[in-house]
């Protein structure tokens, strides 16, 4: 028996690269956009996307990934161009030959599926979204144990270190260990932001310093994102007030600072 008339079972693939790059069909298009054009611009008039949405989404696959998908080139944000990595070019091309045959499997899925309705309120759990603003992979360098909370050490690239204190049961909820590849959830109104420069200590573990990228001004309050070493980025959420007290602009260098409490570590 398969599926109730008028019903259609669709899905989407989503490919997993070997640094645990995570695409799925409207991010290797824009990828595909991208590398045409060599602009974030026409790439976002061409797939429908606000410039600021693209660049969220650049960011994002290159957070996600060990190697930069998409790299800036010379002349800054706005005088210079946007290439795809030769890494992100390979991406591309095993998705659309994978794409192709996942197709094919769909079809064929849809006329064997006897319970739909219980497969499709499964679809939905799984479908689930954060609101976190920031999403960094890394993996588990140390687990330090405490009577009720531990304290996790992530690795997000060669330099970079970031700490998260979360209960024993969640440790072991998850499946923590030295090793393991895990996603940290960071919500942008968490970020503190300060100069690089400032010299003052603060009861925040985890201390994230790289160059203002971006920018987004608001009535009330601002987004400041910071590219970090290895073209991971964190995105801050200040009021404007603060914004001009910083004296922040494109371009500055500034740090994000993150109480270890306030990281929430997830795992696929």
């Amino acid at each position: 028996m398969g599926i109730g008339e008028g019903t259609r079972l669709e899905g989407q693939i989503w490919l997993l690269g070997e640094a645990g790059t995570r695409l799925g069909g409207e991010r290797i298009r824009l990828l595909e956009e991208i590398a045409q054009t060599g602009s974030i611009s026409q790439a976002a008039r061409n797939v429908g996307l606000s410039y600021k949405a693209v660049w969220d989404a650049v960011n994002a696959m290159n957070n996600l990934a060990d190697t930069p998908v998409v790299e800036r080139q010379a002349g800054g944000r706005h005088g210079g161009g946007t290439r795809v990595t030769a890494h992100g070019e390979e991406l591309i091309r095993v998705f659309r030959e994978m794409d192709a045959e996942y197709r094919r499997f769909v079809t064929g899925l849809g006329q064997r599926i006897n319970d739909f309705a219980s497969f499709q309120q499964l679809m939905r759990r799984f479908a689930m979204r954060t609101s976190a603003r920031n999403q960094l992979k890394g993996k588990v360098l140390a687990i330090k144990r405490g009577p009720v909370n531990s304290e996790v050490t992530l690795a997000l690239n060669a330099r970079e270190r970031l700490i998260s204190i979360i209960t024993d049961d969640s440790v072991e909820a998850l499946g923590l260990a030295v090793g393991a590849e895990v996603f940290a959830l960071i919500k942008a109104s968490f970020v503190i932001l300060t100069s690089a420069d400032d010299g003052f200590n603060t009861s925040a573990r985890n201390r994230l310093c790289g160059e203002v990228s971006e920018i987004h001004r608001g009535p009330v309050n601002s987004e400041v994102v910071i590219e970090l070493e290895g073209g991971k980025s964190i995105a801050a959420v200040i009021t404007d007030e603060s914004l001009r007290a910083l004296g922040l602009e494109e371009g500055a260098r500034a740090c994000a600072l993150v109480k270890a409490s306030h990281v929430i570590l997830g795992v696929e």
